[in-house]
């Protein structure tokens, strides 16, 4: 799965996986869980739970799961459970509501515009890399305007984003638990520095806010802003990386089919349908963890207590006793898809990436119109969360 030709087209890898069985023994423990509808419930089950730092730190494999990267991803937003969780997503207010994202479309759609006349500028002297020119800079600079981060400070949030996530991959190599625990410690100077800079000039943005959010909820001041450093830590971590990646594949998917790109470019309120359709092909996230909260049967399996169960959420998407002709992109059809998680743990910046997305292949359709890839698009080596290295492409 991580070679390149694995990356390039996992859904072959997927079938094998799903002859298996519906739910199967992983060598390394835990189980493989392949189809649509068994992955959807164990999501929208509010008793299965996420692997949290106390299930983590309970683990045998303690250089995978007692890594300071990995504790502190279980104490983020996505891997508490209740309690815990339902109070730090109550603290997050309605983030991206209505309201709130017609004040952030203005940064979107001006962002936009601005990355896409770079692109422009580019493509005159030849081809260009997408990714490197698009799609990884409009997540962190919607992001960090959001957050009032300097936009020089843009270029070490992208880098330091890359490395962190090592640690939600599957089997991390050593170097890259030791590239995700420095990131992750970088991440936690910047951001704790930035919580005292806002505790001494607070303003109109949500560090600001969560701030005084905890101090009405948490007598204790260090323990309010290390519930803030989580909440920052997460909005950067789950925000630029996965939506990157939905960018960069809504393009990429769309110019190798060029006839239906041809016919969204003249439908252009079929847009929606299309980012589902997109995330249902190639999610950002292939495989999501959950952990059994007591001894359950899922599928033919006994599932025992505090066993982990791994949701091949990129297989699912190609069930095909859920999607007719599921290995065709096909931006007619009715698309479901598991992409956004489910349940309590939905995600909280669906609407943000949405928006983002549409913002995008609206420039791109109107501006582009002859835009084509020159190259072979480069995956990195990963299997649970994807992203695109680079995406060459050219305007005729």
């Amino acid at each position: 799965m991580r070679t390149p030709a694995g990356q390039a087209n996992p859904f072959p890898f997927y079938t094998k996986l799903r002859e298996m069985g519906d739910v199967f023994p992983a060598p390394w423990g835990g189980y493989l869980v392949t189809p649509y509808d068994l992955c959807d419930q164990v999501l929208r089950d509010r008793s299965w739970a996420v692997p949290s730092s106390e299930w983590r730190t309970r683990q045998a494999d303690a250089a995978r799961w007692s890594a300071p990267a990995s504790l502190q991803m279980g104490d983020t937003l996505p891997m508490l459970n209740p309690p815990d969780h339902t109070r730090m997503r109550r603290s997050m207010g309605h983030m991206f509501d209505r309201k709130s994202l017609q004040i952030i479309s203005h940064s979107v759609d001006r962002n936009t515009d601005r990355l896409l006349d770079r692109l422009t500028e580019k493509l005159q002297d030849g081809e260009a890399d997408f990714c490197k020119l698009v799609s990884e800079e409009l997540p962190v600079a919607v992001i960090g305007e959001w957050l009032g981060l300097p936009p020089d400070d843009y270029p070490l949030m992208r880098e330091l984003t890359h490395d962190q996530v090592f640690t939600q991959e599957l089997f991390p190599s050593h170097s890259q638990l030791a590239l995700s625990d420095s990131a992750t410690a970088r991440l936690r100077e910047y951001f704790t520095t930035l919580i005292r800079e806002r505790r001494r000039n607070p303003g109109n943005d949500p560090v600001s806010a969560w701030i005084r959010t905890w101090d009405g909820m948490e007598p204790d001041r260090a323990v309010a802003d290390e519930a803030v450093y989580s909440l920052a830590l997460f909005v950067v971590v789950a925000g630029l990386e996965t939506t990157s990646h939905l960018l960069s594949a809504s393009v990429r998917l769309l110019l190798e089919h060029p006839l239906q790109m041809e016919w969204l470019r003249t439908h252009p309120e079929n847009l929606p349908a299309v980012i589902d359709e997109v995330l249902r092909y190639d999610p950002p996230i292939h495989m999501i963890s959950r952990i059994a909260p007591a001894d359950s049967v899922l599928g033919d399996a006994l599932i025992r207590k505090d066993e982990m169960v791994q949701l091949l959420v990129g297989a699912a998407h190609h069930d095909p006793a859920k999607h007719e002709d599921a290995e065709l992109f096909n931006i007619h059809r009715r698309s479901s898809h598991l992409s956004f998680g489910g349940g309590i743990h939905y995600c909280l910046g669906a609407p943000l990436a949405r928006l983002e997305a549409t913002s995008l292949l609206t420039g791109v359709l109107r501006r582009l119109p002859g835009l084509r890839l020159s190259g072979t698009p480069v995956w990195a080596p990963r299997v649970a969360f994807r992203r695109l290295t680079e995406l060459m492409v050219v305007q005729d």
